[in-house]
């Protein structure tokens, strides 16, 4: 495992939540009364959601089975 990688992962993952979570959180109005414009404005918030979810899981897995960075020789 590779520490500063989990570690830079879960900052992402934090962002992501940060940026994106509350525009996918269930609106007042159900999706009957959503306009054709609002829900393609949800569809594209998904998306992106879903991509960068998508790398952060795939740089989990290469952190899970990467070997740590050398730690520098002491003096």
């Amino acid at each position: 495992m590779d520490p500063k990688r989990l570690k830079d992962v879960h900052d992402r993952l934090e962002s992501l939540d940060d940026r994106l979570s509350y525009r996918l959180r269930a609106r007042g109005a159900g999706p009957g009364r959503a306009s054709l414009e609002q829900i393609e404005d949800r569809l594209r918030d998904v998306t992106e959601y879903t991509l960068e979810l998508r790398t952060l899981v795939h740089d989990l897995l290469l952190g899970l089975v990467a070997k740590p960075d050398p730690e520098p020789p002491e003096r």
